[in-house]
């Protein structure tokens, strides 16, 4: 009788307190309600942090199954022995500065390339969902209609100096940085200026990032594009790590994006790390390669396989690097009849770098499985001539290289030199096309196929980069069938039309003769990779295109005139799709052969298709 009673008792104290919150709720604006919530289901963190005034005391006591928090022990671990570049980064750091360098050693955790999940990102408040903590990753770009659930960063609730964002390694990891950024928005100016970093084993007793002075206070943003990288003055061994702003822009609020640097500790009997775990067994060379590194690296293809390569450019940069070349055919340099054309080019965009490794790693994996025996591979060679152009925009990646993988932001290097987009500065052809089309009775007719360049195109004052230029005339001289440009930033594959038809729109799935052909050959890359059809993954910023199995129809994405797709198209019969290969535009070293392994089946079926499913015949028939 006594249980029972302290059950019911129990029960009407539990719907008197879940009455009373939804009476509080009530009373609480609507746009305030989520945040009030919050508060309340985050109370014990809250409350963590001192009250204005107060010194703050780090907690100490840690469970004793993970053992304490601990800097890095350097000297008994040789593996993390500190490099020139990691202590200069340490003097930087003193000095009160940010250095613009490549972080050193430790790679980030992952919250760019969505390795972090949601349920690892946790934060103290938020203004509303779209900008949870979930959004706070670094490069993360807003929606066109902001104020959605895909806002540009993790805004806190209020402005107050005991907000926080917290990360969840779900290991013991070896912290040795943080880079941060503020919010992306159109509309708004939202940055922390600085910030204080703490670590946890259990998430409840954290510990302050300290010098000999005391908290060390980390200098943030400026503004809210360009990343800011801190390095601790000390590694420090936990499994949790949290930001919290201490100061922000004065006419703005608490909103961040971060990327924690970080070497997670070996765990065998951790499953959930061995079963998430990626390795290839290619013996390839997994690193970022600069413009001499990438000439030796094709010296390197066409010496191992001399029978099979030529190596040559088809022009130079507006800074006079040439634009190198790969082809790889059982006959070199000769152009037989029946055997198709294709080509994959990569680096139009010069800070999207994952497309350019991709090219240069896909040429190794042929030459070697080549000389191997490899049937698939020899068929490939021998029945098509493949051309392989890694780095179209050459000056924008130099710029993008020596920012480094983490610190170049969205944009850095993504146009030439002289300032052009070059995956939109070919000549408008669909508009030609469509006013002819639409003036049945004019004199003048444009065909449907090989049109011709506009005059005004050609001329020297028309704003047109040298480096599209140069393509433009490889693709009049060589009569590619099929191609693929590599870029980045997204996981889709996206096929023409990339222009709408009407000028008053600016989505409209806008069809070509043969789309049925285009959304195959896009959803023969598409299904074949490793991400690209899970419906289970994680949008990469704010577009989910699960509905289309990871392809889509340019125009009804976003609408550009001038686009590669539709030039190659509409100019020289080439079927020409914009593969995006992976949502973090130029991951880290570190994250090379885990692409490699989600790109290497879709980068091969995507070359057979040029044999096996009768674009050739589609080609030939349409050209003639």
């Amino acid at each position: 009788m006594i249980a029972r009673g302290r059950s019911r008792l129990c029960l009407a104290l539990c719907t008197f307190g879940l009455a009373l919150l939804g009476d509080v709720s009530r009373a609480v604006p609507m746009d305030d309600q989520d945040y009030y919530l919050q508060e309340i289901t985050n109370r014990d963190h809250y409350y963590s942090f001192p009250y204005p005034g107060e010194e703050f005391f780090p907690f100490t006591e840690q469970p004793a199954e993970e053992g304490p928090i601990r800097a890095a022990e350097t000297e008994e671990r040789p593996g993390f022995k500190p490099s020139r570049k990691e202590l200069k980064q340490k003097k930087n750091n003193k000095k009160g500065k940010s250095s613009l360098e490549t972080p050193p050693d430790c790679p980030p955790l992952g919250l760019e390339t969505l390795k972090i999940t949601d349920f690892q990102l946790h934060a103290s408040t938020a203004k509303r969902y779209g900008l949870g903590a979930h959004r706070g990753r670094l490069n993360i770009q807003a929606g066109v209609n902001e104020n959605d659930f895909y806002d540009g960063a993790w805004c806190a609730g209020r402005n107050d100096p005991y907000q926080w964002i917290e990360v969840d390694a779900r290991r013991l990891t070896k912290f040795t940085g943080v880079i941060t950024q503020g919010r992306n928005s159109l509309w708004s100016s939202n940055w922390v200026t600085s910030y204080r970093v703490l670590v946890s084993n259990d998430s409840h007793a954290w510990t302050a990032v300290r010098n000999e002075s005391g908290d060390v206070i980390f200098e943030g943003n400026s503004e809210k594009e360009i990343p800011v990288l801190n390095m601790l003055p000390v590694p420090l061994v936990a499994r949790y790590i949290r930001i919290n702003p201490r100061s922000w822009f004065e006419e703005g609020s608490i909103c961040m994006r971060l990327e924690i640097l970080g070497c997670p500790l070996p765990d065998p009997n951790n499953y959930y790390h061995r079963r998430n775990e990626m390795t290839t067994t290619d013996n390839l060379d997994f690193k970022h390669h600069n413009y001499k590194e990438m000439r030796q690296l094709m010296k390197t293809v066409n010496k191992m396989c001399p029978n099979i390569t030529r190596i040559y450019n088809i022009g130079k940069s507006y800074q006079g690097l040439k634009l190198y070349a790969v082809e790889i055919s059982d006959n070199p340099g000769e152009h037989e009849v029946g055997e198709p054309e294709f080509h994959y080019i990569a680096g139009a965009h010069g800070n999207e770098v994952l497309g350019r490794e991709l090219i240069l790693l896909l040429m190794q994996f042929m030459c070697q499985e080549y000389l191997a025996g490899n049937p698939r591979i020899v068929h490939l060679i021998q029945d098509t001539r493949i051309h392989l152009l890694p780095s179209v925009n050459p000056d924008g990646y130099d710029k993008a290289y020596k920012a480094g993988s983490e610190l170049g932001g969205w944009s850095l290097g993504r146009w030439t030199q002289d300032g052009i987009d070059i995956n939109n500065n070919f000549p408008d052809l669909n508009s030609l096309l469509w006013e002819s089309e639409d003036q049945k009775k004019s004199k003048r007719k444009v065909p449907n196929h090989h049109i011709p360049i506009p005059d005004w195109y050609l001329s020297e004052n028309a704003t047109v980069a040298v480096e599209t230029r140069a393509i433009i005339a490889w693709m009049e001289k060589i009569p590619f069938v099929l191609g693929g440009n590599l870029q980045g930033g997204e996981l889709v594959v996206a096929y023409p039309y990339d222009m709408v038809r009407s000028m008053w729109k600016t989505q409209d799935y806008t069809p070509t003769p043969d789309d049925h052909v285009f959304r195959w050959l896009a959803y023969s890359y598409a299904s074949t990779h490793r991400l690209m059809t899970d419906a289970r993954r994680r949008a990469c910023h704010t577009e989910d295109f699960q509905k289309e199995d990871g392809t889509v129809n340019g125009a009804s994405w976003h609408t550009v005139a001038g686009s590669i797709n539709d030039f190659s198209y509409l100019h020289t019969n080439c079927f020409e799709l914009s593969i995006y290969v992976g949502c973090d535009k130029y991951p880290h070293e570190s994250e090379l052969p885990e692409e490699w392994e989600n790109n290497r089946e879709s980068l091969i079926v995507f070359m057979e298709q040029v044999i096996t499913r009768g674009v050739v015949n589609l080609s030939f028939q349409t050209e003639t």
